[in-house]
């Protein structure tokens, strides 16, 4: 094939994500021509939905169904996809078909003085979207107040810098890495904001599939698959084929309240999670090691318990 074309929502980090993918083919097939459609999904309109109330829409196919559909219909050749954002399920004829290589999976703290999560008053104000991370922030600090906050990096970096009464809010190191932001001194430069960055590595379990692109395609396209697996890194794939595989079996969307960290080792993978049920009760953690990424997963999944 001599065109590629990729589809991906219209958000800064998206088109990050397109031109990671661009690149990467680029140099894999330097002849290959790569076009870009754009496309506004259901997540990106309704900024009113909450993703944190379990009542509401929750996040299932929010941000991908349009990208899907157009998959779907032949429109787009490839969907480029944070891969935290996809259901445990594709859709029927639809694929994963390749991930680039996992960037830094941790969360991060930003706030406007040099703070740890640890070192935050009682009673502090964090913003977040995330249902998992709004949970184990409650688990780690109680007394925290967590107020749902959405929109892009740049919208939520004003809205703190602008309002006094919150401490921080809470984001993927991924992500504001392919942004091009240089976090390795512990300070964010956005615009006229100056702001401290505190990992939550040793906090928060991160989401699943975080930090990664997920390629997605229809598995009747050979020649799609083909061009794709030249690009698709192994070992960042057997850890996403381990997290997928148990939010398959937890029936699990993007904003279910699970948490988990897959490491590998020597010929085996290694899952750590941490599952959220009812808002009174304790969350239930996991931990397991084997060789394929499907057997961790069931380990896991067993151990937790129904959901």
């Amino acid at each position: 094939m001599n065109t590629l074309i990729l589809g991906t929502r219209g958000s800064a980090l998206a088109l990050a994500q397109v031109e990671l993918t661009a690149k990467a083919l680029a140099t894999a097939f330097p002849g290959l021509a790569v076009e870009r459609k754009i496309f506004v999904t259901r997540g990106d309109q309704k900024l009113d939905l909450s993703l944190i109330r379990a009542n509401e829409a929750g996040g299932k196919g929010l941000f991908t169904k349009e990208l899907e559909d157009a998959l779907l219909s032949g429109a787009i050749d490839v969907a480029v996809h944070s891969l935290k954002d996809l259901p445990g399920h594709n859709p029927p004829g639809l694929a994963v078909t390749a991930v680039l290589e996992r960037a830094p999976t941790a969360d991060v703290l930003i706030t406007k003085v040099p703070q740890t999560l640890r070192d935050l008053p009682a009673g502090a104000i964090l913003g977040t979207s995330s249902v998992r991370r709004a949970r184990q922030l409650r688990w780690v600090r109680s007394d925290l107040r967590i107020e749902e906050w959405r929109g892009n990096v740049q919208t939520r970096l004003r809205k703190l810098a602008e309002r006094d009464d919150v401490a921080g809010i809470i984001l993927a190191q991924a992500g504001l890495v392919r942004l091009g932001h240089d976090l390795s001194g512990g300070v964010l430069e956005a615009g006229p904001w100056k702001f401290h960055v505190a990992s939550l590595a040793e906090d928060l379990l991160p989401a699943i599939g975080q930090g990664a692109i997920a390629l997605q395609s229809r598995a009747d396209r050979g020649e799609v698959t083909a061009v794709l697996q030249k690009i698709d890194h192994g070992p960042t794939h057997l850890a996403i084929r381990a997290e997928r595989e148990l939010q398959r079996l937890l029936a699990g969307d993007c904003a279910l309240p699970v948490g988990v960290r897959t490491t590998l080792g020597s010929g085996t993978i290694k899952m750590r999670a941490i599952l959220f049920g009812p808002e009174t009760a304790p969350p239930v953690e996991a931990e397991a090691e084997a060789a394929t990424p499907e057997a961790v997963a069931a380990e896991v999944f067993a151990q937790l318990g129904p959901v």
